[in-house]
């Protein structure tokens, strides 16, 4: 037999058939969370934060004995980079689209999205079990953004769904591996591995923590990985389950962790060399996707002008991170008002941020991570302002208050005395309040307002703790209903108005 023909034959051997990975595109609140829900029988949106999917996440199920990968894409605008990231990635998408709503704003975009990456798609037409579901309507919509169905003078199979009941569920999984069919996915099982890098962050306790999609050879423990901005070995491997496995195979959602240093979102990985267009690649690897915000980086001067703001960025991961900064740079800045970004980075907001801020005169801003106790330590004794929330647009109503008067400098808040529940000493008060401005710090000093703020005090005293229902805390912002723990002199009274020094 020919040398030829034996080669091909060898090369045939080793190239298997691989499971689809679909990504699952839509307008907020359309119902892409609670429909995977379904899919996996775990209640994740509920546990979200706000109901809004702020990350990529990504996962296996089985249908009729065959594997399907899906990925979640945020749905606010917000993360459009995020999302682009999973469509390039995917070999098919789901676009959900609510019957009683139709084509949204997001919609149009994700069906941009899906077009401009040439992303083979199905349409699930979700919430078909709410009274005010219109299927005529969702369909007329997509007609008009451009989304041919089949029936109506397209080839875009779609389906009749309810995430919430489950009906027409296994019917759109069907869709799916009957798309995959068509598309012919396949890997060759001897290559070395490769993939993409789907989000990073920086564990404090296991290191610098990748999750991946295997596209094509076989991931093992051992293996040397790299991409255009960071290489390591892959000491631990996990499936999506979070269970430390020997080896993957495409089309398996992994963690790696063993990079020497946080690889950009949406980069290729390989095992071996990589590929001249990922060496290429000048930004994260997907458009819209913000270039050196990965590692922490100060590129910026700070300012002192009267209007500008200065800010630290950090987040839990590099994705949140890239969102974040859009969000605060979008702001609308009237008035001659400028944001100025000195540093961002991912991880969880330190002592040495602390200090960087003290040196810029920045507020801190955190989103989805937490504040670690010797930071906690210092800005509360160097009144350095640290906001955290685990959603990102609460974050940017809090800078836009600094720009609008409703939120004091570094160190100033107000709250109102709600309760008194304990006041056997003077040394240990216990109120509880509401912040009704800027953000109550712990362990700092205040003055006691009876009356209206502009009165005069009437005393003054010392934060020794704050409590959130049952929770100690560090500070909290606008809103917030907390417990005091006080020392002072003045025997506090409800309504009285507590004012941080600034």
């Amino acid at each position: 037999m020919p040398k030829e023909t034996l080669k091909k034959i060898a090369i045939e051997a080793t190239v298997k058939t691989r499971p689809p990975i679909v990504v699952v595109m839509g307008h907020v609140d359309h119902g892409k969370t609670t429909l995977l829900d379904y899919i996996r029988k775990a209640n994740i949106a509920a546990r979200e934060a706000g109901g809004i999917t702020q990350a990529t996440a990504a996962y296996e199920i089985v249908h009729s004995d065959r594997k399907i990968t899906f990925i979640d894409t945020p749905g606010h605008e917000a993360f459009t980079a995020m999302r682009s990231r999973g469509a390039q990635v995917a070999d098919l998408a789901i676009l959900v689209v609510a019957a009683d709503e139709g084509v949204k704003p997001q919609t149009k975009e994700a069906i941009q999205i899906i077009l401009d990456a040439k992303t083979p798609f199905v349409v699930a037409i979700n919430k078909v079990d709410k009274t005010g579901g219109n299927l005529d309507k969702a369909r007329n919509d997509l007609m008009a953004a451009g989304v041919l169905l089949e029936g109506y003078g397209g080839q875009v199979s779609y389906c009749a769904v309810s995430a919430k009941t489950g009906e027409g569920v296994s019917d759109l999984l069907d869709l799916i591996l009957l798309a995959a069919d068509v598309e012919e996915l396949t890997y060759d099982a001897s290559a070395p591995a490769s993939g993409f890098v789907l989000e990073a962050k920086r564990d404090p306790k296991r290191g610098i923590e990748a999750t991946v999609i295997v596209k094509n050879g076989t991931l093992s423990r051992g293996d040397a990985v790299k991409t255009r901005t960071a290489s390591g070995k892959v000491k631990i491997l996990e499936n999506f389950l979070g269970k430390t496995v020997s080896e993957l195979e495409p089309s398996a959602p992994a963690i790696i962790i063993g990079f020497e240093k946080i690889p950009q979102v949406g980069e290729e990985f390989a095992v071996g060399e990589l590929s001249a267009a990922a060496r290429s690649m000048t930004g994260s690897g997907a458009p819209g996707a913000a270039s050196g915000t990965v590692a922490k980086t100060t590129n910026q001067i700070a300012k002192s002008k009267p209007n500008t703001l200065n800010l630290v960025l950090k987040a839990g991961d590099a994705g949140s991170l890239e969102a974040l900064s859009v969000v605060l740079r979008g702001i609308d800045q009237k008035g001659g008002k400028e944001i100025n970004i000195v540093e961002e980075g991912v991880g969880d907001i330190t002592d040495g941020d602390i200090r960087h801020a003290i040196a810029t005169k920045a507020a801190i801003i955190g989103f989805k991570n937490r504040v670690e106790k010797g930071a906690k330590v210092l800005a509360d004794a160097q009144s350095v302002t640290v906001i955290t929330s685990e959603i990102v647009y609460d974050l940017s109503t809090a800078v836009e208050e600094f720009f609008s008067g409703k939120r004091g400098p570094a160190g100033a808040g107000e709250l109102e005395v709600l309760a008194v529940f304990n006041q056997e000493k003077p040394q240990k008060q216990l109120v509880g309040g509401r912040v009704t401005g800027g953000t109550f710090h712990g362990k700092t000093s205040f003055d006691i307002v009876r009356g209206h703020v502009g009165s005069t005090a009437i005393g003054n005293g010392k934060v020794l703790g704050l409590r959130e229902k049952k929770s100690e805390i560090f500070q909290a912002d606008m809103g917030k209903e907390i417990g005091v723990l006080l020392d002072s002199q003045t025997t506090i009274q409800v309504g009285d108005k507590l004012l941080i020094r600034k």
